[in-house]
């Protein structure tokens, strides 16, 4: 059980980092350092963007479980 959780920990981690790195800079910080301030910002987000952040959320929910579940495992085991 413990093994489980610390794959999917690895795998929602490398996940969530990448998804991460996906979004559109919203100005200012390192964004502006990989080219994310050369783009003029328009009013509203795109349908892509939305479900992006959609699913970034839903990811970063499943890594916090994976993280609480492991902790509890480890506690069980013991």
């Amino acid at each position: 059980m413990v093994i489980g959780f610390s794959i999917a920990l690895i795998i929602f981690s490398l996940l969530l980092m990448l998804l991460v790195l996906m979004h559109k800079g919203k100005g200012g910080g390192l964004s502006d350092m990989f080219g994310g301030g050369m783009q003029s910002s328009v009013g509203g987000s795109s349908v892509a963007e939305r479900n992006l952040d959609r699913i970034t959320v839903i990811v970063g929910l499943l890594w916090f479980a994976c993280i609480v579940g492991l902790g509890l495992a480890l506690k069980l085991q013991h």
